[in-house]
């Protein structure tokens, strides 16, 4: 018996050793993860994850039930998940303000909601939100990018219509100045 422990107690320190480091490599892995990304997207990567955190931190203290849990965090990882898509099918260190919803949460960014079937990636919906897709994670969520006040505007010129004045217009463009009325010295 004492040979036994003797030869292999080496062994299971060095096991020990590395079992007792994994959960640390783990918790390490997603930002390991986010250093290919630019300074943006790694920011808004590290606001997803501390949205989870208090998530997380809301159920353990039982302010919230299992199924608003359940919701949010899923909402959270489909939000990561099409963050990280653009990022790297962009290759650029930007991101448009992300929405995701599910079916039933639609009226909270449409008057009257579209009908999630009839959706395509890229078509914009009333002048302010572009669909980007959907992303299965536990549920499916629709995931949307806020235009910005210039998409805005530029979608307005090319559809003919003025663009509203709270919407930014490019210098020169008529719309957002008066004529001045002319009086004589």
């Amino acid at each position: 018996m004492r040979y036994f422990l003797s030869k292999f107690a080496p062994s299971v320190f060095v096991v020990s050793i590395l079992l007792s480091t994994l959960p640390s490599t783990a918790a390490n892995q997603g930002r390991g993860d986010d250093e290919q990304f630019g300074p943006v997207v790694r920011a808004y990567l590290g606001y997803l994850r501390n949205e989870q955190e208090v998530v997380d931190d809301r159920v353990s203290r039982r302010e919230v039930n299992q199924a608003y849990y359940r919701r949010n965090s899923n909402r959270i990882r489909a939000l990561r998940q099409m963050a990280i898509r653009i990022a790297r099918e962009s290759r650029n260190d930007y991101l448009p303000e992300l929405e995701a919803v599910s079916r039933d949460e639609m009226v909270l960014l449409f008057e009257r909601p579209p009908r999630p079937e009839t959706l395509r990636e890229g078509e914009v919906l009333r002048r302010t939100f572009r669909f980007l897709g959907v992303v299965r994670s536990g549920e499916s969520f629709y995931v949307f990018a806020r235009l910005d006040p210039y998409e805005q505007s530029e979608l307005s010129e090319k559809d003919g219509h003025e663009a509203p004045i709270h919407e930014v217009q490019k210098p020169g463009t008529p719309g957002l100045t008066r004529a001045r009325r002319a009086t004589s010295p």
